[in-house]
């Protein structure tokens, strides 16, 4: 997807930052409005994400109005959901980051979950970064209570995974 994105916008560096906004927060364009689900967002705020200006945006909302492939992309991305990574700690929850060698190596979730179902961790959320839009994608699992320390070098043991942060 962001291959395609990157392909039509690459003459525009200024637009691609805005497309990687967009796309990176789950935002879609409808015509000249820019939401988040069915809440409007003011060009001017992603502007300043972006590090353009509000024209920027703007331009940028009339040249995906007027591709069919990008106007398909943006009109149709949602964002994920909420995560609960940020306020695992204060709900008593376990955080594992899993960065991997290769992210499109096949197997790390289900290895991960199978070793985490195995210690009796129920796994509440499991967000796994893009590796087209991420420099350092990685795979983070929430799960019910703390993660025991011995969980890290089973993990550390699955095929493809590079490093392995539990807090």
């Amino acid at each position: 997807m962001w291959n395609k994105i990157k392909t039509q916008l690459e003459q525009y560096p200024e637009r691609l930052k805005v497309a990687r906004v967009l796309i990176e927060n789950g935002l879609s364009t409808q015509g000249d409005k820019i939401l988040l689900n069915q809440i409007e967002i003011p060009p001017v705020r992603v502007a300043r994400v972006a590090g353009v200006d509000r024209r920027t945006v703007n331009e940028t909302l009339v040249t995906i109005q007027e591709n069919p492939e990008l106007r398909m992309i943006f009109e149709e991305i949602r964002p994920a959901g909420a995560s609960l990574k940020e306020i695992a700690k204060h709900l008593n929850l376990g955080v594992v980051e899993i960065f991997v060698v290769n992210a499109r190596s096949p197997g790390i979730l289900s290895s991960a979950a199978v070793i985490l179902n195995a210690a009796g961790l129920s796994i509440r959320q499991a967000i796994v970064d893009d590796p087209e839009l991420s420099p350092e994608p990685k795979l983070t699992f929430i799960v019910e209570r703390k993660i025991p320390g011995e969980l890290i070098s089973e993990l550390l043991k699955i095929p493809g995974v590079a490093k392995v942060s539990v807090y």
